[in-house]
């Protein structure tokens, strides 16, 4: 994948990375994207490289920011249990400092709680214009609470250990990469390439990427946000592969459809889109998905 120049800022004196994509014929204008890419073996803000060339080759231009939360890419990798409050700080304090005015919040899958979780932080609500959730988690894992007891007995015992070590060894392998986006993220085989594959190769090749992979698969995003979607004011759109499932087993029954409506009945300002693709939209459909939220960001604009 194609990138920008890699910058850095400080974070609670963590060394925190990102690039800024800007079109290259024609004028910046509107307001930038502030990007939040999934959690997950090898992935960071590489994740989003074919969403920022489709996004200009359409002739947008919004300016884009795209930061390598803690413990993925190149921002550092401390060994510490992650949650959705952490990495919101981080985000806040990014917005605040590096982007430095309001901006469009575009959200990839299950790190859903961590835009929910800046929205809440904000110290006022204008520094978000926007919502947009890409392939949002079934209705039933953002309603439900995972008890903290359950959470903690996974990091420490399996996880935060030499099996998990071991474990997460294995889980890079190119093998299991290629038959895990097969059967639970894409719709379809042929998409997931080589590009994709070496992507998450390079992503997952330092060990200590693994303690963000772990906080996520210990479940301390699990939580009930219920009260937190009705406090959202600012006007959201999700998007939906026409295809989308459940990485787990929770929430495995409901249909795109039933999902779309499970947000929209919990969400006041809300839109909604359905698109070709299955859990990674703005990777496998990115042309479609540009298509699906650029009149939402310019109307945003």
């Amino acid at each position: 994948m194609t990138d920008v120049t890699t910058q850095f800022y400080t974070w609670k004196n963590y060394r925190c990375a990102y690039s800024i994509h800007a079109p290259t014929q024609q004028e910046i204008s509107g307001s930038p994207l502030l990007l939040i890419h999934p959690i997950g073996v090898g992935l960071s803000r590489h994740f989003w490289d074919r969403f920022c060339n489709e996004w200009f080759k359409a002739g947008c231009s919004n300016p884009i920011y795209n930061p390598d939360l803690l413990g993925c890419g190149m921002s550092n990798m401390p060994r510490v249990a992650y949650t959705p409050n952490d990495w919101a700080q981080q985000l806040l304090y990014f917005l605040q400092t590096t982007i430095g005015q309001p901006a469009i919040v575009v959200v990839q899958g299950a790190l859903l709680p961590v835009a929910l979780a800046l929205v809440k932080q904000l110290p006022e609500p204008g520094l978000i214009k926007g919502l947009v959730l890409s392939g949002p988690p079934p209705w039933q894992l953002m309603t439900q609470k995972t008890p903290q007891w359950r959470q903690r007995l996974l990091w420490n015992v399996l996880f935060d250990s030499p099996v998990g070590t071991a474990f997460y060894r294995y889980a890079r392998r190119p093998q299991f990469l290629q038959s895990f986006s097969t059967k639970k993220l894409f719709d379809s085989e042929k998409a997931v390439d080589a590009e994709w594959i070496d992507t998450l190769l390079e992503g997952a090749a330092l060990i200590e990427s693994r303690y963000a992979v772990f906080s996520f698969l210990a479940g301390f995003w699990r939580q009930d946000y219920s009260d937190l979607f009705a406090a959202i004011t600012q006007p959201t759109l999700v998007v939906m592969g026409e295809t989308a499932s459940s990485i787990g087993t929770t929430g495995s029954s409901e249909s795109p459809s039933q999902r779309l409506a499970n947000y929209m009945n919990c969400l006041t300002n809300f839109q909604g889109v359905k698109i070709a693709g299955r859990n990674v939209l703005p990777y496998e459909s990115s042309y479609e998905f540009v298509e699906a939220i650029a009149p939402f960001v310019k109307n945003l604009s």
